[in-house]
């Protein structure tokens, strides 16, 4: 059979190669079409686009790139129509695969299955009714999504699993803990580890690095070291920028930027500042401790009036899928460095919550289930397009 996949962004990437390994597994005809990255092209298959021609994120940066975005969603509408495939399949990235999800329940037969769901749940609940008429079928990777879904909106969702889960699992099975090669490699001591997680985008780096700093330099002090996990397309100098503007001066043997290391670094690590984020499963699966940090100008106000555009109790992942808060949240004004420092002060060794949340982290592992998310999907996909396959014969 013909897959055409849609993702545009990395994360998106990722997921949707490890989804098309697994079809092939099950599906030795299997053939893609794909609006991905690089590790979809390494699976196999016609790439059409590449993400980074399209991964726009926010309004203004949409605004400005909007006829690029148009232009490569038309392209996206044609090639679908011409290509003619046995299924279209969304990764995430709703604003883009919502119109296209329109169009080709609209404008052909071809089936339109959704992985890994837009977060309706947190904002912009009104896309549940798009899901509802465009999308045939819906598979989830975050537990809580189903009574949400199936529930509240009586839009029928597959649970199959998180991919996180899976990606951990086969790290720490090719990669088993060896600190002495760690810090080795990296020019480290052998001294406790704050992980620094300011997340991937340069607007979430802008916003959360510096004050990430602040708020562990102290620690750097007393003997941690402190360890950015940096993201791969930002360079050091667009980091240190903002500790040069303000002369932080960091001691070179307790300050780190790590690249494509970020599993590594959880594995070492003592604790952890995190910003929202797929980050911040990640970090608990790793069983690291962990404040939440998520910085937002005007924060106090945003706070305030949280409640009235933000859906859900909590921001991290963690704690939606526990459903309560596991692990501490800090929005707004609440990311500054004393708030921060005094939560991360209660997760290291000697903290007062260090157990309460390796206990909590037990109940998310079963919540989240066993690895095999892309499998999962893959079976119940293969399965759903054979039985249609069949039924249309009859």
């Amino acid at each position: 059979m013909k897959y055409f996949l849609i993702a545009g962004e990395a994360s998106g990437d990722l997921h949707a190669s490890n989804l098309m390994q697994a079809i092939k597994e099950q599906d030795a005809s299997a053939t893609f079409v794909f609006y991905g990255g690089d590790k979809m092209t390494a699976v196999g298959g016609k790439c059409l686009c590449h993400y980074r021609n399209i991964a726009f994120m926010g309004f203004i940066p949409v605004l400005m790139h909007l006829k690029t975005i148009l232009r490569a969603m038309k392209a996206c509408k044609k090639a679908i129509v011409e290509e003619n495939p046995n299924v279209v399949i969304l990764v995430d990235y709703p604003g883009f695969n919502l119109s296209i999800a329109k169009f080709v329940k609209e404008n052909t037969s071809i089936p339109v299955y959704y992985y890994i769901l837009p977060k309706v749940w947190a904002w912009k609940e009104k896309r549940t009714e798009k899901i509802k008429a465009y999308v045939d079928e819906c598979f989830s990777i975050l537990p809580f999504e189903v009574p949400f879904f199936e529930e509240k909106h009586q839009c029928k969702i597959h649970y199959v699993g998180n991919p996180s889960v899976d990606e951990i699992c086969e790290y720490q099975k090719t990669h088993p803990a060896d600190r002495p090669q760690f810090l080795t490699r990296n020019g480290m001591k052998d001294k406790p580890i704050i992980a620094l997680l300011p997340g991937s985008r340069m607007q979430e780096i802008k916003d959360n690095f510096l004050r990430m700093v602040k708020a562990a330099l102290p620690y750097a002090e007393k003997g941690y070291q402190l360890v950015v996990a940096g993201a791969p397309d930002i360079a050091d100098n667009d980091y240190w920028q903002y500790l040069d503007r303000e002369n932080i001066a960091l001691p070179q043997e307790s300050f780190f930027i790590l690249r494509e290391q970020t599993f590594a670094i959880l594995q070492n690590a003592e604790a952890a500042l995190v910003t929202s984020g797929t980050a911040t499963l990640e970090t608990a699966l790793f069983r690291v401790p962990q404040v939440v940090c998520y910085y937002i100008p005007m924060g106090k106000w945003v706070r305030k009036i949280k409640p009235y555009f933000l859906k859900v109790k909590y921001i991290s992942l963690v704690n939606l899928t526990v459903n309560k808060e596991l692990v501490r949240e800090l929005i707004g004004d609440e990311v500054n460095p004393a708030m921060m420092r005094y939560e991360l002060s209660q997760i290291l060794v000697d903290g007062n919550r260090r157990t309460s949340v390796a206990e909590g982290y037990d109940e998310m592992t079963r919540q989240l289930g066993e690895a095999g998310a892309p499998r999962h999907a893959a079976e119940m996909i293969c399965k759903l397009l054979k039985n249609k396959v069949y039924s249309f014969g009859a």
